[in-house]
């Protein structure tokens, strides 16, 4: 276990990327809602919908563990673009396929962020940073796993 200010710190850093990464997800899947069309529609609207209020409900968590750290957490647009690592898609017109592989790609690339961030906890001895990514970990791999099995051919 290593403790100490540069293990609280790399947690602290870990956790602004899962953050920011948390919100580029949020507004990406925010958008697919607002623009998805076609025989689906319904069912990918209020998928995308619960998935991106799902997504937003762990930001402050996550911006909070960071302070309890004592570091600083993201602080504007810009912030949270020189740190995501999920690119954005400005696209009004992807097809709903797509959007179900891209969403699904994208929350594999959170869920490897996720992970690292998890065994820095660990080695940090930051027990409850540790437990709360468990929880957001779960999330990430029901989101995967809703939109894999949905764009499954019959």
């Amino acid at each position: 276990m290593t403790t100490g200010d540069n293990a609280k710190k790399a947690v602290a850093e870990a956790l602004n990327g899962v953050l920011a990464d948390s919100f580029a997800l949020y507004l990406k899947t925010k958008n697919f809602h607002w623009h998805v069309s076609g025989p689906h529609f319904r069912d990918y609207h209020l998928m995308f919908d619960d998935h991106a209020a799902q997504i937003l409900a762990t930001t402050d968590l996550i911006a909070e563990r960071v302070r309890k750290n004592g570091h600083r957490t993201l602080t504007s647009i810009g912030d949270i673009a020189r740190r995501q690592s999920v690119s954005d898609n400005d696209d009004t017109k992807v097809a709903a396929a797509d959007m179900l592989e891209e969403l699904r790609s994208d929350n594999l690339k959170l869920l490897a962020k996720l992970r690292e961030t998890k065994e820095l906890a660990e080695e940090a001895g930051d027990n409850a940073t540790d437990g709360l990514l468990d929880d957001w970990t779960d999330q990430a791999e029901e989101r995967t796993w809703f939109l894999l099995e949905i764009a499954q051919k019959d």
